[in-house]
């Protein structure tokens, strides 16, 4: 049996880790209007957006809002799915994740039970952008992937995945771009004031003193003034909500025996979350004349995450180097794999705190100018800002700091859902202290670590555009620039935290002890206390780690996006031609600076042409073919220069020898083609069959070793050089890529398409089926990350008379999933496949009623508690039953209410 991929634990001692599903979504948060307001792909797309859909706010529900994506999808010269808000600025799902993730050939990856990391077609999200109205957007992360935490489902009016390229579109993405919508305010027919309200209910409490219950609530006016040349639409919504999660870990698997391999080491977990987060957004349109319109966005999100973290950690293989482990006995099934074993080691009882606070600014405005003739121009500016502040804080005790014996002995057996213990371990014991358990810490001793890392990323874009009808084949041309500049800075404040006065360890003062809390797994009660206190009180003393601000950098971007492109617009016969073909030049200048490192410049062109054809029967079906050059950006922080390097010079010749960032690498690359067959039965329904191909001309290994790496752009070190710049290098480096390829089916049908006496009734989801092969540096194949073979979704409803009923699910198959790791860095797993279960009823008031405007449901998120699991990797793919990581979050219970004036 091959080794199992070791996952290395965390130390204190840091030694220098069609459109379809709109619908598809059952978890509604609100069963009451649709919303079919223009489409904004980007900003110069808003004619386009108004030929594609009414711009009536109508009081048709879950359907209406089914037949507003199906429209969109219907109409656009692009592949494009969509979600549709069946209210006010209300998505039809708890949060923008969960809609994003029943969309055809999307998937979605759970962290504390939300849905807030997207894989488009199977790749993860460093491979896609999002934007907002059409503008590139900051994140709240190190890399350039959005978080949908940040946008709270009831400030949006829908959501567009885009996954094929045009030329006017320049946020880039290799897989597809995510555009998040707001309401347009001179499209809506009349004066709306929304207000609603929501409790949650989690039906599992882990910790003492937090809690199983939250809130949300939320508010929409949107009127028009000055004979309808004044528009303005204010949406604001503020959450309180629990997050609970159960959560166990291995370190890995290493050797128990010749060909035996078992866990070295286990942690298991209580994680109780506290998200609070308010969200507006403003816009105001002014139709200053016949000819010239003005918009003004504005967005705002502040959010605040505490978590608490408490559990019980224990190597159990470490060659009695941690604590004196002993493998007292074991059994191993026929693959090798130790499924029991009885083991003598020193348990930890940890008590971490996670917080986030996050502050996203967006402001935009967009100035567009037509004349009613043959001619259109526009110009748009915006500029977002993300603040973030991450404070990562660890606290261990036991009874004593590295004892000379063993402190308790554990027993595991292995099931079906991970492991449980059997430990004469009391983790709650008077007699634990704050200390550095295992010894593992030099001088100062820790009994704790802090790690706090804050980043401010800002982004300018503007944009400028004209548009001229030719007419006959060629609609129109337009040609455009489009400018962003980035600059992405991180400072990362370290420090021990230690006892006091050089003591090895420190008492736990009994008034800032909470009552235990209960592991499960068999492994009891463990203490608990606050850890963001114990400095504050004088129970541990700050002291600070230079080596944190070592790890400091500063990345800015400057791109040019020169673009033209030709719409068309020709009947062929009987078929009606669309679509457009457009090339994109990209110049992109970047600066990488480090507070220890000099600084890094590079620049390079970059030309994308693409094309999409639309052939559009008269029957209502339609083919469609896309053909493109797309990119994407790498990372933030793998464009770092915090790279350290320097000459070995044990080599014959000297050579450089170095890790770390990779400021000159170049973006992901593709060569990519679409080939769709459209049915649509009028705007209430479709079936779709959706292939693609995708080569992958340039990829990125993230953790390559390369031997011939060229050290030319880096500045050289002081005395005497090796005689070629080109040495060794471990970190991210440009690899020749591989493919992607894949089909997906998708439809939106309601049942009185075939008889009436099922009005109501429908259905509405899609399956993806995807194929691909990359390989890394060394011309291995690979996984690339978020990659799942199978995905698929379905919600059945019925909606009639003002009663609405739907149930959902969404699957996908195993995947290799990002998690992040105390460090700042990834750590990647074998996520296994998992399906997850939603349910909603509602009932609106109908217009003869009192109630009139009131709309009430409930809805049951997660219904079967469906658990996020990940396996230990064997030679590149899952290891059944090597459990890594299982976490189980609840089931979640939502009621609430909206009442439209």
């Amino acid at each position: 049996m091959t080794a199992f991929r070791s996952n290395r634990r965390t130390q204190l001692a840091l030694r220098a880790s069609g459109i379809a599903l709109a619908g598809a979504l059952t978890v509604i948060a609100s069963p009451a209007f649709a919303q079919t307001t223009p489409t904004a792909a980007a900003p110069q797309a808003d004619d386009q957006a108004n030929a594609d859909t009414s711009q009536d706010i109508v009081v048709s529900g879950f359907r209406a809002a089914l037949a507003s994506a199906t429209a969109k999808k219907k109409n656009s010269e692009q592949i494009v799915e969509s979600v549709s808000s069946e209210d006010i600025g209300k998505l039809p799902d708890n949060g923008i994740g969960e809609s994003i993730a029943r969309l055809p050939g999307i998937s979605a990856q759970r962290s504390a039970g939300r849905a807030n990391i997207i894989s488009i077609r199977g790749f993860g999200p460093d491979f896609s952008t999002t934007t907002l109205n059409g503008r590139q957007q900051t994140t709240t992360n190190d890399s350039r992937a959005v978080e949908f935490d940040q946008y709270p489902s009831e400030v949006l009016a829908g959501v567009d995945v885009y996954k094929s390229s045009e030329a006017d579109l320049t946020a880039g993405g290799l897989v597809g771009s995510i555009n998040l919508r707001t309401i347009r305010p001179l499209d809506v027919s009349k004066r709306i004031l929304a207000v609603g309200a929501r409790g949650t209910y989690v039906d599992q409490k882990l910790q003492p003193g937090t809690s199983d219950l939250g809130y949300r609530v939320y508010g929409t006016y949107v009127d028009k003034f000055a004979n309808d040349r004044i528009g303005i639409a204010l949406s604001a919504a503020y959450t309180d909500e629990p997050y609970q999660t159960r959560d166990w870990n291995a370190w890995g698997y290493g050797a128990y025996g010749p060909n035996q391999y078992g866990m070295n080491g286990i942690k298991t977990w209580s994680e109780s979350d506290k998200l609070k987060r308010f969200g507006a957004n403003g816009t105001i349109q002014v139709k200053a004349s016949d000819d010239l319109m003005l918009t003004v966005d504005g967005f705002y999100s502040r959010f605040v995450d505490r978590i608490d973290q408490r559990g019980f950690e224990m190597p159990l293989n470490c060659g009695g180097g941690c604590g004196h482990d002993q493998i007292l006995s074991y059994v191993a099934d026929s693959r090798g794999l130790v499924t029991s074993a009885t083991v003598k080691g020193t348990p930890v009882i940890e008590n971490y705190a996670n917080d986030r606070v996050a502050s996203t600014y967006s402001l935009a405005g967009n100035l567009k100018w037509d004349n009613g003739g043959s001619t259109r121009a526009l110009f748009d500016a915006s500029w977002s800002r993300t603040d973030r502040k991450d404070d990562r804080l660890e606290t261990t005790a036991g009874l004593g700091r590295a004892l000379p014996n063993p402190t308790a002995t554990l027993s595991y057996q292995l099931t079906d859902k991970g492991p449980v213990f059997t430990s004469d371990y009391n983790g709650a014991s008077s007699a634990l202290v704050l200390t550095d358990v295992e010894g593992w810490s030099g001088t100062p001793i820790q009994a704790g670590y802090d790690k706090i890392r804050k980043s401010k990323d800002d982004l300018v874009e503007l944009r400028g555009e004209i548009e001229q009808d030719i007419g006959a084949f060629v609609k129109s041309i337009k040609v455009g620039v489009d400018y962003t500049y980035r600059t992405k800075v991180l400072t990362q404040d370290e420090a021990f935290l230690s006892p006091p006065g050089g003591a090895t360890t420190a008492t736990i003062p009994s008034n800032l002890l909470l009552d235990p809390v209960q592991l499960d797994r068999g492994l009891g009660p463990i203490l608990a206390y606050d850890p963001r206190v114990l400095v504050a009180k004088g129970v541990l003393s700050y002291i600070p780690n230079p080596y944190g601000a070592s790890q400091a950098y500063d990345v800015t971007e400057e791109v040019w996006t020169p673009y033209a492109m030709a719409n068309l617009n020709a009947d062929l016969g009987s078929v009606r031609l669309t679509g457009n073909i457009g090339v994109q030049g990209i110049r992109t200048s970047l600066t990488s600076k480090g507070a220890t490192k000099p600084t890094v410049e590079d620049s390079y062109w970059i030309v994308l042409p693409s094309m999409n054809l639309n052939f559009r029967f008269s029957d209502d079906f339609v083919i469609r073919f896309a053909a493109s050059q797309q990119i994407m950006r790498p990372r933030m922080d793998q464009l770092t220069n915090i790279v350290n390097f320097g000459i070995d010079n044990s080599r014959t010749p000297p050579i450089y020898v170095g890790s770390g960032g990779n400021p000159l690498l170049r973006p992901y690359k593709a060569t990519a083609f679409d080939l769709n067959f459209e049915k649509y039965f009028g705007s209430k329904g479709y079936i779709a069959l959706q292939t693609f191909y995708k080569h992958i001309n340039t990829y990125i290994d993230p953790s390559a070793f390369d031997l011939n790496f060229d050290y030319s752009g880096f500045p050289k070190p002081a005395g005497n050089v090796p005689s070629s710049p080109i040495g060794q290098f471990s970190g991210p480096v440009n690899t020749h890529g591989g493919h992607i390829y894949g089909i997906e089916a998708a439809g939106t049908l309601p049942f009185d398409l075939f008889t009436k006496a099922l009005s109501g009734f429908g259905l509405t989801g899609g399956f993806g089926y995807t194929e691909t092969k990359v390989k890394d540096f060394a011309g291995r194949v690979t996984v690339i990350p978020g990659y799942s073979k199978y995905v698929g979704n379905l919600t059945v409803y019925y909606e009639a008379d003002g009663f609405s009923l739907r149930g959902s699910m969404r699957y996908r198959s195993g995947f290799l999933g990002d998690f992040s790791l105390f460090s700042g860095g990834l750590d990647r797993q074998q996520v296994l496949a998992e399906t997850v279960y939603d349910a909603q009823v509602g009932y609106d008031f109908p217009a003869q009623s009192a109630l009139h405007g009131l709309s009430l449901y409930v809805q049951g998120q997660n219904l079967t508690n469906t658990r996020s699991a990940t396996v230990a990797d064997v030679n590149g793919a899952a290891f059944p039953g090597a459990w890594l990581k299982y976490q189980t979050y609840g089931r979640r219970v939502v009621g609430g209410f909206t009442f439209k004036f």
